[in-house]
């Protein structure tokens, strides 16, 4: 049987860094299960397409909708092997949900791998699990990094950099969507070969 991977998920949430993860965990073998509070399995919610095209930041677009295929209500950190958060702005909302709070920080209590990219370190940093831990967001996050206690890595190579602390693995956006998955996958302990 594939070892689960829960990504917490809400309208607006990065397109990139939901699809193209939730196809990666499938593609290595994993089974990858989207949830949103207050929806089920088969509803949809709708991403944005976050682009860097030069101004000071991102521009937003419209996505696709993307559907899930578990329910939120259903769901334990207990039977899950890991967690991947993606960015966008769904972690904003996300943040005051006191039922995500408490799943993400089940994760981190039990010491299961947790991915997070982008504006994800917004649900990290309110979840209160971030203290003393390395790691990176977008940019504009830093503050939220900084004043939860988290140690802020400066992306070393741009936009497509990532951070390994322990079991949280982080990256600044999508660009650095592969070398991110791949170092949550081998925290898995998958071990992907060319």
């Amino acid at each position: 049987m594939p070892k689960k991977v829960l990504l917490i998920v809400g309208d607006f949430v990065e397109d990139y860094e939901v699809m193209a993860p939730f196809q990666m965990l499938g593609m290595v073998g994993l089974e990858p299960l989207a949830v949103c509070p207050d929806k089920r399995a088969g509803d949809f919610v709708t991403t944005a397409i976050h682009d860097f095209e030069g101004h000071q930041t991102y521009s937003e677009k419209r996505g696709h909708n993307f559907r899930l295929n578990a329910t939120f209500a259903d769901i334990s950190a207990d039977d899950f092997a890991g967690l991947l958060i993606p960015g966008g702005r769904a972690p904003e909302y996300l943040r005051v949900d006191e039922r995500v709070l408490a799943l993400v920080r089940a994760f981190f209590a039990a010491g299961k791998p947790v991915a997070a990219t982008c504006h994800a370190a917004q649900l990290l940093a309110a979840a209160g699990v971030i203290e003393g831990r390395r790691l990176q967001a977008y940019p504009a996050c830093r503050p939220d990094v900084e004043l939860a206690g988290g140690v802020w890595d400066e992306p070393s190579e741009g936009l497509d950099s990532v951070c390994v602390d322990g079991n949280l693995v982080t990256a600044p956006a999508w660009p650095a969507n592969g070398p991110w998955v791949r170092a949550f996958v081998e925290q898995l302990g998958v071990t992907i070969s060319c």
